[in-house]
């Protein structure tokens, strides 16, 4: 028989499931009305707006058929997006965890004074360095191809006080012992580190694939031909003075969503553990 305080306990954590499930309706509301209008007619769309009618008659695959027609560029803009986002990814992840377990590792001259110019990039707002980058971007001919999106962005400084904080609580031990077995500094960090780190590359493979994948601001400014857009970029110039292309637009969009789901679930396993670590180690 439960006691009082079993009983208060196991209410308690009825109200907080209860309520968690209120907050994940809510927070899943805008993409379930998404979802949903990408299967009716752009008709009934500009009629009714968004709802969560259900209607048979008004649900097709007509959306999805034109998305992936020839005569659209969805599909261009979806390949850029992978393409961009899965290269920007790798090496953002590569160079900015290089540069992280440098700072926590090694010691050397300024490299406190290097550290605290990472914490003070993070601070200032992408908007305020847009203009030297884009003349910058200019000068090394950057302008319009994928290479101007990723490489301004690539050594991120997040990621490297992320990998800084992580690296810097792992033992000291294992790099002494690879040391005496003859294993040089670059075989340490890849054979080594790399694997130790993983709830850390994880955690920032996620974040760090979907800023790339929603990124607006910067490949707005640099790519101007529509077969080397993006599908943010893409999909805005759907929406004209003369016209706005609502089928297009929606069935992109929660077609867009994919990327983000499958990268969530490839590396979730590791995510919360990852970003519990790197905050609380160093």
């Amino acid at each position: 028989m439960k006691t009082a305080e079993e009983t208060k306990w196991s209410l308690n954590r009825v109200l907080l499931l209860l309520l968690f499930t209120a907050l994940a309706i809510f927070a899943l509301f805008p993409i379930i009305t998404l979802a949903i209008a990408s299967f009716k007619p752009a008709q009934e769309l500009l009629r009714n707006g968004l709802n969560l009618s259900l209607d048979k008659e008004l649900l097709t695959l007509s959306n999805y058929t034109n998305l992936f027609s020839p005569k659209e560029n969805y599909v261009t803009w979806y390949k850029n997006s992978v393409l961009i986002t899965f290269t920007f990814t790798v090496l953002c992840l590569l160079l900015s965890s290089m540069v992280g377990y440098a700072l926590a590792v090694y010691k050397f001259r300024f490299r406190n004074f290097l550290f605290v110019l990472v914490l003070i990039i993070m601070a200032v707002p992408l908007e305020i360095i847009m203009l030297p980058m884009y003349k910058l971007a200019i000068s090394f001919h950057l302008i319009n191809n994928m290479w101007g999106v990723i490489l301004p962005f690539v050594v991120a400084p997040l990621p490297i006080f992320f990998f800084r904080q992580y690296a810097g609580g792992l033992p000291r031990d294992f790099l002494d012992a690879a040391r005496v077995d003859g294993c040089t500094e670059y075989g340490i960090f890849f054979k080594i580190m790399m694997p130790l780190m993983a709830p850390a590359f994880s955690s920032m493979a996620i974040l760090q694939a979907l800023a790339s994948w929603n990124n607006f601001l910067w490949p707005l400014i640099v790519l101007n031909s529509t077969n080397k857009l993006t599908i943010p970029i893409g999909l805005s110039t759907l929406l004209t003075p003369y016209g706005n292309n609502y089928k297009i637009l929606i069935a992109g969009s929660v077609f867009a969503i994919i990327p983000v789901l499958i990268v969530f679930v490839f590396f979730q396993k590791y995510f919360i553990e990852g970003m519990t670590a790197g905050g609380v180690k160093g």
